[in-house]
């Protein structure tokens, strides 16, 4: 007989940690580098990383 089988990820955690990494990146840049243009590109990154990181959450949440 062929049974039920659900099959899950980790994908969502695996993309949050991974982009949370980069906002932390994103978040040194702007912190070693302070007023400079350097340093608002550092912390538009962290910024984008740190919403995709939810975003990437609940997109694949079970």
């Amino acid at each position: 007989m062929a049974g039920t089988q659900a099959v899950t990820t980790d994908m969502g955690t695996g993309l949050s940690v991974l982009f949370v990494l980069l906002a932390i990146a994103g978040a040194a840049v702007t912190f070693v580098t302070p007023g400079t243009e350097t340093a608002a590109w550092g912390f538009a990154t962290a910024m984008i990383a740190g919403v995709l990181a939810v975003a990437a959450s609940h997109l694949y949440q079970n």
